[in-house]
């Protein structure tokens, strides 16, 4: 089972470069954000069309994440606590027993911004949601943008990001405080090299020169984890032309 994150910014903008993904990688599931698009206007018709099925929480114009799974979704959760009415979560339970969530945490703009509290506060209830998960001891999978870099090895400049947003050392320490309910941290359970990336600037030829960050993040519940048997980061989107400045991070999971 192959289970993947992606970022796409915006879906209807994007939409042929996830449909030609979905057929080149065949996931079993795609978690998208930044949908930027309501409900109505998510391209339903053709993704359902080639047999996906889909759970959409849309916005308009900003946010907005999707679970498509070829497997049938028998349960949803569309809000969490503490997302500010904001679409940022959304949740499916899989025919097969595998739940999985589509996470957009808050950038936060600066550390100076009224956003950047959110920030914390989103992550804080990512967690408690996690917490809640890891009661009923299924396998589930979190993944997403969490807009944060965990590690010195996660970013391209540590001294240029250092207290800088998507670095900061409160956003770091929310971050391992969800690794510390038991969760795994899929790409790192395989990879332990630095300067692999999921995310790079459109400004200033980031792209070109590497100049990247991971901060798109599958983590597994223990009984995901056990079944765990690859993961790992797929540039090839984003050299694209009109690309998303996101990358697809993907983990793959035994029967």
């Amino acid at each position: 089972m192959k289970i993947a994150t992606w970022n796409v910014n915006s879906v209807k903008a994007r939409l042929g470069a996830v449909l030609d993904w979905l057929q080149t990688a065949k996931p079993d599931v795609l978690l998208l954000q930044e949908i930027k698009c309501v409900d109505a206007d998510f391209p339903r018709l053709e993704l359902e069309s080639l047999g996906w099925h889909l759970a959409v929480r849309g916005q308009k114009t900003y946010n907005g994440v999707a679970v498509l799974s070829r497997l049938p979704i028998i349960e949803e959760v569309r809000e969490m606590a503490g997302d500010g009415g904001e679409a940022r979560y959304i949740e499916a339970k899989l025919a097969n027993g595998v739940r999985v969530a589509s996470i957009y945490v808050p950038m936060g703009q600066s550390t100076e911004s009224d956003r950047f509290p959110f920030k914390l506060a989103f992550l804080d209830a990512v967690r408690e949601r996690a917490r809640r998960l890891m009661e009923l001891e299924e396998p589930f999978v979190l993944g997403g943008d969490y807009n944060v870099a965990p590690e010195e090895a996660d970013v391209f400049d540590v001294h240029a990001m250092e207290g800088q947003v998507l670095f900061h050392p409160e956003e770091r320490q929310r971050f391992r405080r969800l690794l510390y309910l038991g969760l795994t941290d899929a790409f790192r359970a395989f990879h332990s090299e630095a300067h692999c990336y999921s995310w790079w600037d459109y400004r200033a030829g980031a792209w070109q020169r590497d100049l990247g960050l991971r901060i798109d993040h599958l983590l597994l519940s223990p009984q995901a984890a056990d079944r765990l048997v690859a993961s790992g980061i797929d540039r090839e989107p984003r050299g694209r032309e009109k690309c998303s400045d996101h990358t697809p991070v993907w983990c793959e999971l035994s029967d």
